[in-house]
C-alpha cells in the first residue's frame, strides 16, 4: 500500500473513507447505483451514493469495535454512465404512472411505460449482478451503494448462488414484500418480495424495525412458514417498555438466521432523526447505536457477514450532510464487522 496516514486529513482527491486504495488493491469493493426510477414519495436516493462518498471523507479511521479495517482496503467504483442513463429515462416515464397510483391500465401509453420501467429493471439488476460476480470472483467482499431499495436483487442474486441456505438480516422500516407495487415488478417496496419468489438459495429472511406494512404484506409473512422473519418495532418497543434489554432482543433476532449471513440496511430503519431526507421516513425505528450493536452481535455470535448494502439515503439541502454523514457511518461499521467475521482483520 502507498504512504498514508491514517490521522490526517482527507486529501480532495482521496477516494472513500479518504483512502488512497484502487479497486484491484482493495479487499473492499463498494458498487455505487445511483437509482430511483420508481420512487414513491420523496426523491432523492439517486444522489446518496455520492453524498456518502464526500461525507465519508470527514471520518476517523479507527474504530473501537473493529479497529483498522481500512488497512484492508476500501474502494469504490465510479458511478455508471449506463446506470445514470436507466434512470433517467425509466424516472421520466415512471413519474406519471405514480401519479396515479399505478392505475394506468386501458391507457396504451401509460402501459408501454410502465413496461419499459421495467424491463429497465431488469437490466439493472444484471448489471448489478455481472459487477458483483466480477468482484466475487477477484476475491473482493462486495458491497452495494443505492439508490433506493431495488438495487441490491442482483448482488444478492449472485452472493446467495455462492452461498446456498444464505440467511438476509433485514433492516428497515417498511417490510418490502409487495407484489409488483404501482405495477412495478422491481419496485423499491417490492425488494423482498422478489427475493423470497426468484432466489430459492436464500433460506430465511429476518426482519427488524419493519413499522409499516399492507395487509397483504403481513398475509405473505404469515404464509411464509418463517422464510420470512418479522420482529415488528412495535412489539420490541413494548418488550422493552416492559425491562427487555436490547441485547436480549438482538439475540432473539439473530437465531433464526443461519451461519452465513447478507445485510440488507434501508437508512429507513433508523429513527428519522438520523436520515430525515429519506425517501420515505417513519417515526420510531432504531437508535444509531441500536443498529451498531445489533450489526455486532451477527459477528459475536459466530455468523460470517458475506454481503451488504446500503440504500435509501438521501442529501439534504446544499451544505447538510447530516443522511450521508450517518450513512457512510453504517456503512463503515458494516465493512468493519464483515472483514472481522471473515478473519481479515
Amino acid at each position: 500500500m502507498r504512504d498514508f496516514d491514517p490521522n490526517a486529513a482527507a486529501s480532495p482527491d482521496s477516494g472513500i473513507f479518504c483512502l488512497p486504495h484502487t479497486p484491484d488493491e482493495a479487499a473492499v469493493v463498494l458498487v455505487p447505483v445511483p437509482w430511483e426510477v420508481t420512487t414513491s414519495y420523496r426523491t432523492g436516493t439517486a444522489q446518496g451514493p455520492a453524498a456518502i462518498l464526500a461525507a465519508s471523507r470527514q471520518i476517523d479511521l479507527f474504530d473501537v469495535e473493529t479497529g483498522r479495517p481500512w488497512t484492508r482496503g476500501i474502494a469504490m467504483l465510479d458511478e455508471s454512465a449506463d446506470v445514470r442513463a436507466w434512470n433517467a429515462e425509466g424516472r421520466a416515464l415512471a413519474e406519471p404512472v405514480i401519479e396515479l397510483g399505478g392505475r394506468v391500465d386501458g391507457d396504451a401509453g401509460l402501459e408501454a411505460a410502465r413496461a419499459r420501467v421495467n424491463e429497465l429493471g431488469e437490466h439493472l439488476n444484471a448489471w448489478v449482478r455481472a459487477e458483483t460476480s466480477r468482484w466475487l470472483d477477484a476475491g473482493k467482499l462486495v458491497g452495494i451503494v443505492g439508490g433506493d431499495h431495488s438495487v441490491p436483487f442482483g448482488a444478492i442474486q449472485a452472493i446467495a448462488a455462492r452461498h446456498p441456505g444464505l440467511g438476509i438480516l433485514h433492516v428497515d422500516a417498511h417490510a418490502d414484500l409487495r407484489d409488483a407495487y404501482e405495477g412495478f415488478t422491481w419496485s423499491h417496496a417490492s425488494i423482498m418480495y422478489n427475493v423470497v419468489e426468484r432466489i430459492p438459495d436464500v433460506a430465511r429472511i429476518v426482519q427488524v424495525g419493519i413499522r409499516d406494512l399492507c395487509e397483504a404484506e403481513a398475509e405473505m409473512i404469515q404464509r411464509s412458514e418463517r422464510r420470512v422473519v418479522t420482529h415488528f418495532d412495535a412489539e420490541l418497543a413494548s418488550r422493552r417498555f416492559g425491562g427487555e434489554g436490547w441485547a436480549t432482543q438482538c439475540e432473539r433476532v439473530l437465531e433464526a438466521l443461519p451461519e452465513k449471513v447478507y445485510i440488507s440496511f434501508d437508512i429507513d430503519g433508523l429513527d428519522p432523526a438520523s436520515c430525515p431526507h429519506t425517501g420515505t421516513p417513519v417515526p420510531g425505528g432504531l437508535q444509531f447505536l441500536e443498529a451498531q450493536f445489533l450489526i455486532g452481535q451477527v459477528v459475536r455470535s459466530g455468523r460470517t457477514i458475506v454481503g451488504f448494502d446500503l440504500n435509501e439515503v438521501a442529501p439534504g439541502a446544499p451544505g447538510d450532510e447530516w443522511d450521508a454523514n450517518v450513512g457512510m457511518r453504517v456503512l463503515y461499521k458494516m465493512i468493519g464487522w464483515a472483514l472481522r467475521s471473515q478473519g481479515q482483520i
